[in-house]
Protein backbone atom coordinates (compact mmCIF):
# COMPACT_ATOMS: atom_id res chain seq x y z
CA UNK A 1 0.00 0.00 0.00
CA UNK A 2 1.59 3.10 -0.87
CA UNK A 3 2.64 5.56 1.86
CA UNK A 4 0.52 8.71 2.12
CA UNK A 5 1.33 10.03 5.20
CA UNK A 6 3.79 12.56 3.63
CA UNK A 7 2.14 14.35 0.61
CA UNK A 8 4.85 16.26 -2.10
CA UNK A 9 3.81 19.01 -3.54
CA UNK A 10 3.83 18.12 -7.17
CA UNK A 11 4.44 21.97 -8.56
CA UNK A 12 7.59 22.75 -6.61
CA UNK A 13 10.10 24.47 -7.94
CA UNK A 14 11.73 21.00 -6.42
CA UNK A 15 9.63 19.00 -8.01
CA UNK A 16 9.91 20.45 -11.25
CA UNK A 17 13.75 20.51 -12.14
CA UNK A 18 13.71 16.96 -10.79
CA UNK A 19 11.69 16.19 -13.62
CA UNK A 20 13.78 17.97 -16.06
CA UNK A 21 17.00 16.64 -14.93
CA UNK A 22 15.91 12.80 -14.94
CA UNK A 23 14.28 13.72 -18.50
CA UNK A 24 17.32 15.15 -19.92
CA UNK A 25 19.90 12.38 -18.55
CA UNK A 26 17.47 9.83 -19.75
CA UNK A 27 17.34 11.63 -23.30
CA UNK A 28 20.94 11.82 -23.41
CA UNK A 29 21.42 8.12 -22.46
CA UNK A 30 19.66 7.36 -24.95
CA UNK A 31 21.24 9.32 -27.45
CA UNK A 32 25.06 8.11 -26.63
CA UNK A 33 23.30 4.03 -26.79
CA UNK A 34 21.78 5.23 -30.30
CA UNK A 35 24.87 7.22 -31.17
CA UNK A 36 27.39 4.11 -30.11
CA UNK A 37 25.26 1.45 -31.59
CA UNK A 38 24.05 2.38 -34.89
CA UNK A 39 27.12 5.10 -36.04
CA UNK A 40 30.04 4.56 -33.98
CA UNK A 41 30.29 0.81 -34.71
CA UNK A 42 29.03 0.36 -37.82
CA UNK A 43 32.11 0.95 -40.34
CA UNK A 44 30.74 4.54 -42.28
CA UNK A 45 27.96 6.37 -41.39
CA UNK A 46 24.78 5.91 -43.13
CA UNK A 47 21.56 7.70 -43.05
CA UNK A 48 19.91 4.42 -41.56
CA UNK A 49 22.28 4.25 -38.72
CA UNK A 50 21.48 8.23 -38.10
CA UNK A 51 17.55 7.31 -38.34
CA UNK A 52 18.05 4.72 -35.56
CA UNK A 53 20.25 6.44 -33.48
CA UNK A 54 17.22 9.56 -33.38
CA UNK A 55 14.71 6.83 -32.62
CA UNK A 56 16.66 5.27 -29.72
CA UNK A 57 17.05 8.74 -28.63
CA UNK A 58 13.36 9.51 -28.68
CA UNK A 59 12.59 6.11 -27.34
CA UNK A 60 15.03 6.88 -24.39
CA UNK A 61 12.85 10.16 -23.78
CA UNK A 62 9.90 8.65 -23.54
CA UNK A 63 11.17 6.51 -21.14
CA UNK A 64 12.73 8.73 -18.82
CA UNK A 65 9.29 10.78 -18.86
CA UNK A 66 7.59 8.16 -17.17
CA UNK A 67 10.32 7.71 -15.45
CA UNK A 68 10.15 10.91 -14.03
CA UNK A 69 6.87 10.99 -13.42
CA UNK A 70 6.84 7.60 -10.82
CA UNK A 71 9.49 9.26 -9.06
CA UNK A 72 8.83 12.89 -8.87
CA UNK A 73 5.00 13.28 -9.17
CA UNK A 74 3.50 15.88 -11.45
CA UNK A 75 -0.14 15.13 -9.68
CA UNK A 76 -1.33 14.59 -6.27
CA UNK A 77 -5.32 13.94 -6.81
CA UNK A 78 -6.47 11.51 -8.57
CA UNK A 79 -10.30 11.98 -10.61
CA UNK A 80 -12.14 9.18 -11.49
CA UNK A 81 -15.86 9.69 -13.51
CA UNK A 82 -18.88 8.29 -13.37
CA UNK A 83 -21.02 9.24 -15.80
CA UNK A 84 -24.27 7.60 -17.20
CA UNK A 85 -26.50 4.36 -16.24
CA UNK A 86 -24.37 2.05 -13.94
CA UNK A 87 -23.99 -1.28 -15.97
CA UNK A 88 -21.37 -4.07 -15.41
CA UNK A 89 -20.10 -3.89 -18.88
CA UNK A 90 -21.38 -0.83 -20.07
CA UNK A 91 -23.98 -2.25 -22.25
CA UNK A 92 -26.26 0.24 -23.63
CA UNK A 93 -29.71 0.91 -21.57
CA UNK A 94 -33.06 0.21 -23.49
CA UNK A 95 -34.25 3.83 -23.51
CA UNK A 96 -32.96 5.82 -26.02
CA UNK A 97 -31.23 9.27 -25.12
CA UNK A 98 -30.10 8.17 -21.47
CA UNK A 99 -26.34 7.92 -23.14
CA UNK A 100 -23.56 5.49 -22.52
CA UNK A 101 -23.68 3.63 -20.09
CA UNK A 102 -21.06 2.95 -17.10
CA UNK A 103 -18.73 -0.48 -17.22
CA UNK A 104 -18.61 -0.64 -13.10
CA UNK A 105 -15.37 -3.12 -13.74
CA UNK A 106 -13.95 -0.17 -15.81
CA UNK A 107 -14.18 2.38 -12.72
CA UNK A 108 -13.44 -0.10 -10.55
CA UNK A 109 -10.00 -0.52 -12.33
CA UNK A 110 -9.43 3.60 -12.52
CA UNK A 111 -10.09 3.92 -8.61
CA UNK A 112 -7.86 0.95 -8.18
CA UNK A 113 -4.75 1.96 -10.21
CA UNK A 114 -5.15 5.58 -8.00
CA UNK A 115 -5.17 3.32 -4.95
CA UNK A 116 -1.78 1.87 -5.91
CA UNK A 117 -0.83 5.22 -7.45
CA UNK A 118 1.87 6.46 -4.81
CA UNK A 119 1.33 10.31 -6.12
CA UNK A 120 -2.02 10.44 -5.74
CA UNK A 121 -3.01 11.43 -2.18
CA UNK A 122 -6.53 12.20 -2.37
CA UNK A 123 -9.57 10.90 -4.58
CA UNK A 124 -12.24 13.06 -6.55
CA UNK A 125 -14.94 10.81 -7.66
CA UNK A 126 -17.14 13.34 -10.60
CA UNK A 127 -20.73 12.10 -10.90
CA UNK A 128 -23.57 12.47 -13.18
CA UNK A 129 -25.59 9.33 -12.91
CA UNK A 130 -29.06 8.39 -12.46
CA UNK A 131 -28.02 5.32 -10.78
CA UNK A 132 -28.17 1.54 -12.48
CA UNK A 133 -27.61 -1.52 -11.65
CA UNK A 134 -27.03 -2.61 -7.52
CA UNK A 135 -23.63 -4.85 -7.77
CA UNK A 136 -21.58 -3.07 -10.09
CA UNK A 137 -22.97 0.11 -8.10
CA UNK A 138 -21.72 -1.85 -4.76
CA UNK A 139 -18.49 -2.64 -6.62
CA UNK A 140 -17.27 1.12 -7.26
CA UNK A 141 -18.68 1.92 -3.84
CA UNK A 142 -16.28 -0.79 -1.91
CA UNK A 143 -13.58 0.66 -4.58
CA UNK A 144 -14.19 3.74 -3.51
CA UNK A 145 -13.84 2.65 0.53
CA UNK A 146 -10.54 0.96 -0.05
CA UNK A 147 -9.11 3.81 -0.82
CA UNK A 148 -6.63 5.28 1.44
CA UNK A 149 -6.74 9.04 1.50
CA UNK A 150 -8.99 11.70 1.68
CA UNK A 151 -12.30 11.53 -1.28
CA UNK A 152 -14.76 13.54 -1.98
CA UNK A 153 -17.69 13.19 -4.09
CA UNK A 154 -18.68 16.00 -6.50
CA UNK A 155 -21.62 15.71 -8.14
CA UNK A 156 -22.65 17.85 -11.48
CA UNK A 157 -26.10 17.59 -12.86
CA UNK A 158 -27.61 13.95 -11.09
CA UNK A 159 -26.64 12.16 -8.07
CA UNK A 160 -29.29 9.59 -8.01
CA UNK A 161 -29.41 6.03 -6.64
CA UNK A 162 -26.59 4.53 -7.80
CA UNK A 163 -24.65 7.45 -7.66
CA UNK A 164 -25.56 8.39 -4.37
CA UNK A 165 -25.16 4.72 -3.36
CA UNK A 166 -21.45 5.58 -4.23
CA UNK A 167 -21.15 9.01 -3.42
CA UNK A 168 -22.35 8.29 0.45
CA UNK A 169 -18.75 6.51 0.51
CA UNK A 170 -16.80 9.36 0.58
CA UNK A 171 -15.76 11.41 3.50
CA UNK A 172 -17.34 14.63 1.66
CA UNK A 173 -20.07 14.84 -1.10
CA UNK A 174 -20.23 17.85 -2.78
CA UNK A 175 -22.76 19.08 -5.04
CA UNK A 176 -24.09 22.31 -7.36
CA UNK A 177 -27.28 24.28 -6.25
CA UNK A 178 -28.82 22.85 -9.30
CA UNK A 179 -28.00 19.26 -8.61
CA UNK A 180 -30.29 16.57 -8.27
CA UNK A 181 -29.92 14.49 -5.37
CA UNK A 182 -30.70 11.38 -3.68
CA UNK A 183 -33.58 8.95 -5.11
CA UNK A 184 -32.43 6.40 -2.41
CA UNK A 185 -34.65 3.83 -3.15
CA UNK A 186 -35.07 0.46 -5.39
CA UNK A 187 -36.75 -0.45 -8.19
CA UNK A 188 -37.78 -3.74 -9.95
CA UNK A 189 -38.99 -4.70 -13.31
CA UNK A 190 -40.79 -7.02 -15.63
CA UNK A 191 -41.70 -7.24 -18.87
CA UNK A 192 -45.54 -8.59 -18.66
CA UNK A 193 -46.36 -10.01 -22.06
CA UNK A 194 -48.97 -12.66 -21.59
CA UNK A 195 -51.91 -10.97 -22.78
CA UNK A 196 -50.01 -10.33 -26.07
CA UNK A 197 -49.02 -13.69 -26.01
CA UNK A 198 -52.37 -15.14 -25.73
CA UNK A 199 -53.18 -13.22 -29.21
CA UNK A 200 -50.59 -14.32 -30.84
CA UNK A 201 -51.55 -17.68 -29.79
CA UNK A 202 -48.47 -18.58 -27.69
CA UNK A 203 -48.42 -20.34 -24.12
CA UNK A 204 -46.20 -20.97 -21.96
CA UNK A 205 -45.27 -24.68 -20.90
CA UNK A 206 -43.03 -24.48 -17.27
CA UNK A 207 -40.27 -27.06 -17.41
CA UNK A 208 -38.82 -25.76 -14.09
CA UNK A 209 -37.33 -27.48 -10.34
CA UNK A 210 -38.56 -25.19 -7.84
CA UNK A 211 -41.21 -23.26 -6.95
CA UNK A 212 -39.54 -19.71 -7.78
CA UNK A 213 -37.28 -20.73 -10.51
CA UNK A 214 -39.76 -19.08 -13.34
CA UNK A 215 -40.52 -16.17 -11.08
CA UNK A 216 -41.09 -13.19 -12.96
CA UNK A 217 -41.57 -14.36 -16.65
CA UNK A 218 -42.59 -12.74 -18.83
CA UNK A 219 -44.80 -15.02 -20.83
CA UNK A 220 -46.84 -16.11 -17.85
CA UNK A 221 -49.01 -14.63 -14.99
CA UNK A 222 -47.89 -13.69 -11.83
CA UNK A 223 -49.29 -15.06 -8.59
CA UNK A 224 -49.03 -13.25 -5.30
CA UNK A 225 -46.70 -15.77 -3.75
CA UNK A 226 -44.24 -15.08 -6.89
CA UNK A 227 -45.47 -11.28 -6.35
CA UNK A 228 -44.09 -11.17 -2.61
CA UNK A 229 -41.16 -12.74 -2.85
CA UNK A 230 -39.82 -10.67 -5.88
CA UNK A 231 -40.56 -7.60 -3.44
CA UNK A 232 -38.77 -9.21 -1.10
CA UNK A 233 -35.87 -8.97 -2.83
CA UNK A 234 -36.46 -5.71 -3.57
CA UNK A 235 -37.13 -4.87 0.30
CA UNK A 236 -33.38 -6.40 1.45
CA UNK A 237 -31.94 -4.80 -1.48
CA UNK A 238 -33.47 -1.46 -0.16
CA UNK A 239 -32.56 -2.01 3.51
CA UNK A 240 -28.80 -2.71 2.00
CA UNK A 241 -29.28 0.59 0.55
CA UNK A 242 -30.17 2.21 3.53
CA UNK A 243 -27.86 1.06 6.23
CA UNK A 244 -25.31 1.85 3.52
CA UNK A 245 -26.10 5.38 3.44
CA UNK A 246 -26.80 5.36 7.45
CA UNK A 247 -23.24 4.23 8.21
CA UNK A 248 -21.64 6.32 5.47
CA UNK A 249 -23.17 9.84 6.31
CA UNK A 250 -23.76 8.95 10.02
CA UNK A 251 -27.04 9.55 9.89
CA UNK A 252 -30.13 7.19 11.06
CA UNK A 253 -31.72 5.10 9.22
CA UNK A 254 -35.75 5.81 9.64
CA UNK A 255 -34.49 9.59 8.19
CA UNK A 256 -33.34 7.89 5.19
CA UNK A 257 -36.48 6.09 4.85
CA UNK A 258 -38.38 9.23 5.56
CA UNK A 259 -37.41 10.27 2.60
CA UNK A 260 -38.83 8.01 0.39
CA UNK A 261 -36.91 8.00 -2.13
CA UNK A 262 -37.46 11.17 -3.53
CA UNK A 263 -34.39 13.41 -5.13
CA UNK A 264 -33.77 17.03 -3.98
CA UNK A 265 -31.92 19.89 -5.13
CA UNK A 266 -28.23 20.66 -3.60
CA UNK A 267 -29.73 23.13 -0.77
CA UNK A 268 -32.73 20.99 0.77
CA UNK A 269 -30.27 17.71 -0.16
CA UNK A 270 -27.70 19.83 2.14
CA UNK A 271 -30.10 20.86 5.06
CA UNK A 272 -31.51 17.01 5.10
CA UNK A 273 -27.37 16.00 5.62
CA UNK A 274 -27.35 14.36 2.14
CA UNK A 275 -24.49 16.22 1.43
CA UNK A 276 -21.66 18.55 3.03
CA UNK A 277 -21.62 21.56 0.84
CA UNK A 278 -22.31 23.03 -2.36
CA UNK A 279 -19.65 24.27 -4.75
CA UNK A 280 -17.94 24.02 -8.25
CA UNK A 281 -15.36 21.56 -9.13
CA UNK A 282 -12.85 24.05 -8.38
CA UNK A 283 -14.47 24.37 -4.94
CA UNK A 284 -13.86 20.89 -4.59
CA UNK A 285 -10.08 21.03 -5.61
CA UNK A 286 -9.59 23.65 -3.20
CA UNK A 287 -11.25 21.50 -0.47
CA UNK A 288 -8.84 18.60 -1.73
CA UNK A 289 -5.72 21.36 -1.13
CA UNK A 290 -7.25 21.76 2.03
CA UNK A 291 -7.56 18.16 3.59
CA UNK A 292 -3.70 17.70 1.79
CA UNK A 293 -2.24 20.52 3.26
CA UNK A 294 -0.71 21.37 0.06
CA UNK A 295 -1.70 23.32 -3.24
CA UNK A 296 -3.45 19.94 -5.77
CA UNK A 297 -3.10 19.15 -9.13
CA UNK A 298 -5.25 16.54 -10.35
CA UNK A 299 -4.84 14.42 -12.97
CA UNK A 300 -8.12 12.19 -14.58
CA UNK A 301 -7.67 8.14 -14.78
CA UNK A 302 -9.42 7.05 -17.22
CA UNK A 303 -10.41 3.58 -18.63
CA UNK A 304 -7.29 1.41 -20.18
CA UNK A 305 -8.83 -0.19 -23.20
CA UNK A 306 -7.11 -1.81 -26.14
CA UNK A 307 -7.74 -1.35 -29.96
CA UNK A 308 -10.51 -3.91 -30.30
CA UNK A 309 -12.64 -2.51 -27.29
CA UNK A 310 -12.26 0.77 -28.74
CA UNK A 311 -13.33 -0.41 -32.24
CA UNK A 312 -16.28 -2.55 -30.69
CA UNK A 313 -17.90 0.47 -28.55
CA UNK A 314 -17.62 2.91 -31.49
CA UNK A 315 -19.76 -0.66 -33.28
CA UNK A 316 -21.88 -0.19 -30.92
CA UNK A 317 -22.65 3.36 -30.69
CA UNK A 318 -22.77 3.74 -34.35
CA UNK A 319 -25.62 0.50 -34.06
CA UNK A 320 -27.25 2.58 -31.24
CA UNK A 321 -27.65 5.58 -33.23
CA UNK A 322 -29.51 3.24 -36.44
CA UNK A 323 -32.15 2.39 -32.97
CA UNK A 324 -30.15 -1.30 -33.45
CA UNK A 325 -30.29 -3.10 -30.55
CA UNK A 326 -33.06 -1.44 -28.74
CA UNK A 327 -35.46 -4.55 -28.10
CA UNK A 328 -32.04 -6.84 -27.37
CA UNK A 329 -32.58 -6.09 -23.86
CA UNK A 330 -36.68 -6.79 -23.85
CA UNK A 331 -36.36 -10.12 -22.65
CA UNK A 332 -37.72 -12.74 -19.49
CA UNK A 333 -35.96 -11.32 -16.75
CA UNK A 334 -36.60 -9.47 -13.20
CA UNK A 335 -34.52 -6.56 -12.77
CA UNK A 336 -33.68 -4.09 -9.69
CA UNK A 337 -32.11 -1.36 -10.22
CA UNK A 338 -31.09 1.53 -8.30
Amino acid sequence: MPDRDTVVHPDSTAATIGRFVIGMVGTALGAAVGVFLFVSIPAGTSVFGVLLAVVTTLVGARISVRIATAVVPSYNVAEVAVEGPITRDGDFGPVPGQGRAVPADDVVEQIERAETDRNANALVVKLNTPGGEVVPSDDIRNAVLAFDGPTIAYATDTCASGGYWIASACDEIWVRETSIVGSIGVIGSRLNASELAEELGLSYERFAAGRYKDAGRALKEIDDDERAYLQGLIDDYYEQFVERVAAGRNLDPDAIRDTEARVYLGNEARDLDLIDSIGTREDVLERASDLLGVEVVHTEFEPKRGLRQRVQRGAQGIAFAFGAGVWSRVDERFEARL
